[in-house]
């Protein structure tokens, strides 16, 4: 058997002369909690859409579990899953209806199906919820339910776009513990975000931009890379920076995040320093 979940060679992908993806290569060890990042329009959806079996690439190769994505596309679909942004279940039915339905595309035997359904309630904490309308779920439980579905089957591997994205704070800690578990029982997590604090919780990281990678290591090694400290500045009152306006000096980038700022600056220059330049900072 194959030590790697994801042998991925020069991978590309083009919309309409748009191209999305400019020969991606990398490699994921089986059981590993994998992290893509990059800014919107980087190519993590189209990446993970392809590695899915859900969106063919241009050209380029791609080892899934030791199968050949293209050629072998049909045996890869019952061993992965796929977790997409945008909740695609359906609403009007229950969180049981829901597990009930996907639990009957994979052809279960009735016991079965039961016991598995029993089980990932469970471990979702969805147990009690289960009578209730998915479309009536909060953000977090919602996400929950998708997981679940995914889980159906006892995949080895499962891809997750985004998966927090308009999650509040607690739901997406519990969800990452979620993760954090599936990771110990061997499942290969490939997880995009737009979090830092979620992507220091992964074993490795991929960073990409304009659908090329500019970088792959553990967060301790992508954070050595950046040339610049990030400073978080706060106030009493929430604090606005025009894209407009001029950084002050010594600072390279400001940006807004949440109501405080988050600044770029060379890695000797102090907090206090930093503060006095931003009106309302404290």
């Amino acid at each position: 058997m194959t030590t790697s979940a994801l042998n991925v060679r020069n991978l590309a992908k083009d919309y309409a002369g748009e191209k999305a993806l400019k020969g991606v290569s990398f490699e994921v060890p089986r059981g590993a909690l994998f992290g893509v990042i990059g800014a919107d329009g980087a190519g993590k959806s189209s990446l993970l859409t392809i590695l899915a079996t859900l969106l063919d690439a241009d050209s380029g190769e791609a080892d899934v579990l030791g199968l050949n994505l293209k050629n072998d596309f049909k045996t890869l679909r019952q061993r992965i899953a796929f977790m997409p942004q945008r909740f695609s279940l359906y609403p009007d039915l229950s969180v049981a209806e829901n597990l009930h339905f996907f639990a009957d595309l994979y052809d279960f035997e009735t016991a079965e199906k039961e016991k598995r359904m029993a089980d990932l309630l469970r471990f979702s904490a969805l147990e009690p919820f289960q009578k209730r309308r998915a479309g009536l779920l909060s953000g977090g439980m919602k996400q929950k339910l998708a997981l679940c579905c995914c889980l159906l089957h006892s995949p080895s591997l499962i891809f997750l776009d985004e998966p927090t994205v308009g999650v509040d704070p607690v739901a997406r800690r519990d969800f990452w513990k979620l993760l954090k578990s599936l990771k110990s029982q061997g499942i290969t997590l490939v997880v995009s975000t737009p979090y830092m604090d979620e992507a220091k919780l992964c074993d490795t990281l991929l960073l990409l931009h304009q659908g090329y990678v500019l970088s792959q290591g553990s967060p301790e090694e992508m954070l050595a890379q950046y040339p610049y400290a990030l400073h978080r500045i706060h106030g009493s009152k929430p604090l606005h920076f025009s894209a407009r306006q001029t950084p002050p000096q010594g600072v390279a980038l400001v940006y807004p995040a949440g109501g405080e700022l988050r600044a770029a600056t060379a890695k000797d220059v102090p907090d206090n320093d930093l503060w006095k330049q931003f009106p309302g900072a404290e």
